[in-house]
């Protein structure tokens, strides 16, 4: 049942996102006086609507999305009422119209910002840039390959319990190494076999074991795969995935530097959202691929799964992070984006700046015409990706474990 509320909340959140990014649009058209003829959240068939003013508003029966219809957006529309003639989007100045077409995605920086700050106050901060594990023992595991029930397989080597290793000692050197953290000490391990003799520090006194390093299949450990690595059977101390409550000034601060970092990571994923494409291929067929992209209904699951446990500092965690992607991502210069959109008329108003400094007359407005290829092959592209996505999060949906 939690599950379910989970995934109905989040859903919920990513329509009431898109709802407030096209609400960005519409107040701002407004403001400058343009004239906002519907406002609709969906496409398709029209399940109800009414008109305030001069603004018909509404819902559509295909929740992806929505619009906002301001008069003249481009020199292609052709308007037979006087009052869209006169307060056409084209009409205005390139700033008011930049202004315009970047509130959707300022709306979404802005809501991410405000769940970011709701985070910091009631449940803490995700821990993005986690300090290196200590190479501490946190548990001496009976046996190295534990069946699902936490049993050992029958014949199952316990190297770290037959040395005496006890949880709280902190590795200082394996074979004559130094570590200097858990990943340090596991790489160390991996490398081994048989008799390893291991520096330890245990209560503030320095000792020596010699561990018999067993060589298992990765897959014993959890792994994927049929490598064979060294392994001890023990365990790092768990890092808090978030960090304690913060007070409502202290946590200004933090959500300032939460928030450059969520945009630092948000721009990394966009950057290298292409080459993960093809890897939803694997997740289709079935292979464990957490790394790839995912869609308003993957997202939606995994909100399901984070509500489920209880999770719901992951929950809102998601929220922030699709509304920074929807930002930037609408923000890329390519049409029908938003940011293709604010490109051309950036370049509209620095070719005419140009022309009125050299005595010639503005310029005719950019012909949309010879941009529709280009925004043909966007479309393809977008839908192609979009199709991709879903049919992966459907039948091989990532999901959240405790």
């Amino acid at each position: 049942m939690a599950f379910v509320l989970g995934v109905v909340l989040f859903a919920a959140g990513i329509g009431i996102s898109i709802a407030l990014h096209e609400a960005g649009h519409m107040g701002t058209a407004k403001a400058f006086g343009m004239k906002v003829r519907r406002y609709f959240i969906g496409f398709g068939p029209t399940l109800f609507s009414f008109r305030r003013g001069e603004t018909e508003y509404g819902l559509k029966l295909i929740p992806a999305g929505g619009f906002c219809d301001i008069a003249g957006m481009t020199a292609l529309e052709e308007l037979s009422d006087p009052d869209d003639r006169r307060r056409a989007f084209i009409r205005f100045p390139t700033w008011q119209r930049v202004v315009v077409l970047s509130a959707g995605a300022l709306t979404h920086f802005v809501l991410g910002i405000v769940l970011i700050y709701a985070m910091a106050v009631s449940t803490g901060l995700p821990n993005l840039n986690p300090a290196p594990t200590p190479a501490v023992v946190s548990v001496v595991s009976p046996c190295i390959a534990l069946r699902p029930d936490g049993s050992c397989q029958p014949g199952s080597p316990a190297p770290a319990r037959d040395a005496g290793l006890q949880p709280g000692d902190r590795v200082l050197a394996v074979a004559g190494t130094p570590v200097r953290d858990f990943d340090d000490l596991t790489t160390a391990i991996r490398s081994r076999s048989g008799p390893t003799e291991v520096r330890l520090d245990r209560h503030g006194q320095q000792r020596t074991v010699v561990i018999d390093v067993a060589r298992v299949p990765v897959s014993a450990l959890g792994g994927k795969g049929d490598e064979v690595v060294g392994a001890i059977g023990v365990s790092p101390p768990r890092q808090p995935a978030v960090t304690p409550r913060y007070g409502p000034v202290e946590a200004v601060g933090a959500t300032i530097t939460f928030t450059g970092t969520m945009f630092a990571n948000t721009w990394q994923g966009v950057k290298e959202f292409p080459q993960r494409i093809p890897a939803l291929l694997d997740r289709i067929a079935g292979q464990d691929r957490p790394d790839t992209p995912f869609s308003v209904v993957g997202a939606s699951v995994l909100g399901g799964d984070a509500a489920g446990f209880g999770a719901w500092w992951f929950f809102l965690f998601l929220l922030v992070a699709m509304n920074l992607f929807l930002g930037v991502f609408n923000l890329l210069p390519l049409l029908p984006l938003d940011g293709g959109h604010i490109a051309v008329n950036v370049y509209e108003g620095i070719r005419n700046a140009i022309r009125r400094a050299t005595g010639r007359a503005n310029g005719p407005p950019v012909d949309y015409t010879r941009l529709m290829p280009l925004t043909y092959l966007v479309i393809v592209v977008f839908i192609g990706v979009s199709l991709l996505t879903i049919t992966a999060d459907i039948v091989n949906p990532i999901r959240l474990h405790r």
